[in-house]
């Protein structure tokens, strides 16, 4: 490698660092990098560094994240969680399955994984120690839930790692990722099921005393909860049926809410998901100047020496797995998506399977409470339990990280199955 590749890259392996040990967005990090090395090192113009930037992407993470933001505050995402409550009627060990599904069909519609399992966490933990299910089982079952449905055409990830792939010339199967990222989750959560039930945890007598659920007190929706539930219907319908594109819709039926109660507008602003919005607008741009060196290349190259493209598959799956337990799963897509490029090319591996593969690995081991989603459940435990929930997620995690990309790989590259 030349040092034109050299110092981007290992400006690169920095900010993934930096970004692990401190708070700082590691999106923010990629752009002024990409204005430091393509400026100063490419002697590049902005409109060469920003001829990447990927306006579409983001325009979906906005839309989005601003209707769905709506309909958290309007009450209508506490209906339907309510709603699918009462469905169990007191058979509490259907709570996680309960819990699983509203995941999948908030992320399947459009909601950002870590804003699914934020707006969850607190009823489903809530009602854990009620009924005495294991938070941590709890919490799994989310985080799964949320995974399950996230790489639906609809959703931001599903559109992020659709359009990686296709802007490096090896299109994939929408459909096809989501039903495998929807079947490995499930997998990953009958195993759960199975696990607690081997150690004896499926009932947690430190989650307080039992006490039963309140499956009526609820209220039918009414006024803009109405109106928000034929809004995701017609985005539905718009999306699916008709192909417009989803950041375009979500905002046109967020302004719609927006019109209706315009005095909270400013809150349903700041709902979006603007953390978001940089890191993957600053993780793409500074990506395509890494493309522009030939760093991508070259990696690939080194990578395709180290033996058979499943051997090598298998370990791209562990690397992002584990990188993905302690970074951002978005950020690290964005980076190893393009590495499977020359590996496809070169060989006879199932690009559509490949890249599930890659994107589940990465996406499984948010359960970690060092990933956004397994904080959350941590954060939502009670305060005499939170050390214990922590300790226990762990663990947890340290295994989902060594069987999950296996699992991933074995079930979607070797086959061809997609």
């Amino acid at each position: 490698m030349t040092a034109v590749q050299i110092i981007p890259l290992v400006i690169l392996v920095a900010m993934f660092v930096i970004a692990t040990k401190w708070p700082l967005n590691i999106g923010v990090m990629g752009l002024v990098a990409s204005f430091g090395v393509g400026y100063f090192m490419l002697g590049m113009s902005d409109r060469e560094i920003l001829a990447e930037f990927p306006a579409s992407i983001v325009l979906t993470i906005i839309g989005v994240t601003y209707f769905f933001s709506m309909a958290q505050r309007n009450g209508t995402i506490d209906i339907i969680v309510k709603g699918c409550v009462r469905m169990v009627r007191g058979k509490t060990l259907l709570l996680p399955w309960v819990f699983f599904l509203i995941a999948a069909a908030l992320t399947s519609l459009g909601t950002f994984s870590p804003a699914a399992v934020a707006l969850l966490a607190p009823a489903a933990i809530g009602f854990a120690y009620e009924s005495r299910i294991h938070p941590v089982l709890m919490g799994a079952f989310i985080i799964n839930g949320a995974h399950a449905g996230g790489f639906s055409p609809l959703s931001v990830a599903g559109v992020l790692v659709h359009d990686i792939a296709l802007k490096n010339h090896f299109p994939i199967s929408q459909g096809g990722l989501f039903t495998a990222s929807f079947a490995l989750n499930l997998i990953l959560s009958v195993l759960t099921i199975v696990l607690f039930a081997l150690i004896g945890r499926l009932r947690d007598g430190t989650a307080g005393q039992h006490a039963d659920i309140d499956t009526s007190a609820t209220g039918r929706p009414h006024g803009q909860q109405v109106l928000t539930l034929v809004l995701i219907a017609v985005m539905l319908a718009a999306t699916l049926g008709f192909h417009l594109p989803i950041g375009f819709v979500a905002l046109s039926a967020g302004l719609l809410l927006a019109f209706i109660n315009i005095k909270e507008h400013r809150t349903f602003i700041g709902g979006i998901s603007w953390s978001t919005v940089l890191l993957v607008a600053g993780m793409i741009t500074y990506v395509s100047l890494l493309e522009h060196v030939g760093v991508i290349d070259t990696l690939a190259g080194q990578a395709l020496a180290l033996g058979t493209p499943l051997l090598i598959a298998l370990v791209l799956c562990y690397v992002i797995g584990v990188g993905s337990a302690f970074a951002s799963s978005t950020a690290l897509l964005t980076a190893f998506i393009p590495l499977a490029g020359p590996l496809l090319a070169t060989s006879s591996l199932s690009a559509s399977g490949t890249v599930a593969a890659l994107a589940i690995a990465a996406t499984v081991v948010d359960v970690s409470p060092f990933s956004t989603d397994g904080a959350l459940v941590v954060a939502n435990a009670r305060d005499h339990d939170r050390q214990r929930v922590y300790k226990q997620l762990t663990f947890y995690a340290g295994g989902v990280v060594m069987v999950a990309p296996a699992l991933a790989w074995a079930l979607l590259v070797p086959t061809n199955i997609m």
